[in-house]
C-alpha cells in the first residue's frame, strides 16, 4: 500500500484530473482523496456531476476523530466510482472547512498507512503549494511527491522554487518522500529533458494536453477506453508504480547494499 500526492506550483496544469484519472485507471482499489485548501469539492462538482453528496463530510469526520471513531466512520465517507476499482474521499465544501481539516489530515494517513493489508493505494489531490490551509503534513507522510507542471515558462518559474525547496529538505532529511515531476503537454514549449534540467527533479511521466479525454474526468464526461489522455494515465500510473516499487526495495534489507 502506497501513499501519493500530487500537488502543483501554478494554477490549473490538471491536478485533480491526473489524480482521479490515475485512481480510475489503477489496477488495484485505490482511493482518490480531494484536499485542495480552495474548497467546493471539484470532484463532486465535475466528475459527479453535482448530483453525488457525500454521505459524510470533512467535518463529520474531524468530530468522529475527536470521538476516537475515525476508523470507524472513514470508509462511510467514501464514493465508489462505477466501473473501477476506486472511491474518492470527497473534500472540503469550502475554504473554512479546508482549515478545519488541517486538524484531520495526520489521523487520517495514519489509518491509510494501517491499509497496507487490504492492497488499497491512496492518491491525494492536494491542490496548489502555498495556499492558506494547504494541507503540508501530508507531503510529510506521503511515499512520494508529484509536482504536476505544464511545459510552458510561467509553469516552470513557479515550480522551481519549490523544486529546490524539496531537494534542499530530502537532502537534509533523506527520509523525506523524494519528488518528481509529471508534465503535462511535454514539448510546449519545453520538453521533458529540458524540464527535468530546470527543475533538477526526473520526469516521472507525460501527459498530453488532451482536453476531450479529460473532460471525462473533469466535467463528468461519458469515459472512453482509448483517448490520448487515457493511455497517458496507465503509462503514468505503470511508472508511478515503478517508482514505489523501487524505492520498496531499495528500503527492504540489504535492499541498499
Amino acid at each position: 500500500m502506497s501513499v501519493v500526492v500530487l500537488t502543483s506550483a501554478s494554477g490549473s496544469p490538471g491536478v485533480t484530473t491526473t489524480t482521479l484519472g490515475l485512481a480510475c485507471t489503477w489496477p488495484r482499489p485505490a482511493i482518490a482523496v480531494e484536499a485542495d485548501p480552495v474548497g467546493g469539492s471539484a470532484m463532486l462538482a465535475g466528475f459527479f456531476g453535482g448530483f453525488q453528496a457525500p454521505p459524510q463530510s470533512v467535518v463529520d469526520l474531524l468530530l468522529a476523530h475527536r470521538n476516537a471513531r475515525l476508523a470507524e466512520q472513514f470508509p462511510q465517507s467514501l464514493l465508489e466510482v462505477k466501473g473501477t476499482a476506486a472511491s474518492v474521499l470527497p473534500g472540503p465544501r469550502s475554504h473554512a472547512q479546508a482549515h478545519s481539516a488541517l486538524e484531520l489530515w495526520e489521523p487520517l494517513s495514519m489509518i491509510w498507512k494501517a491499509l497496507g493489508g487490504s492492497g488499497t493505494d491512496v492518491l491525494i489531490d492536494a491542490g496548489r503549494l502555498g495556499m492558506e490551509s494547504y494541507a503540508e503534513v501530508l507531503l510529510r507522510h506521503s511515499d512520494l511527491v508529484l509536482l504536476v507542471t505544464k511545459a510552458d515558462l510561467p509553469c516552470l518559474a513557479a515550480a522551481k522554487q519549490w523544486a529546490e525547496g524539496a531537494l534542499e529538505t530530502h537532502r537534509l532529511h533523506p527520509e523525506t518522500p523524494a519528488w518528481a515531476v509529471v508534465l503535462v503537454g511535454s514539448g510546449h514549449p519545453y520538453s521533458s529533458k529540458e524540464v527535468s534540467s530546470v527543475l533538477d527533479l526526473p520526469v516521472l511521466a507525460q501527459l498530453p494536453f488532451d482536453p476531450k479525454g479529460a473532460s471525462a474526468y473533469s466535467h463528468g464526461s461519458r469515459r472512453k477506453r482509448k483517448t490520448r489522455l487515457s493511455r497517458g494515465l496507465l503509462a503514468c500510473g505503470d511508472r508511478v508504480r515503478d517508482q514505489l516499487a523501487a524505492a520498496d526495495r531499495l528500503l527492504a534489507p540489504g535492499g541498499g547494499s
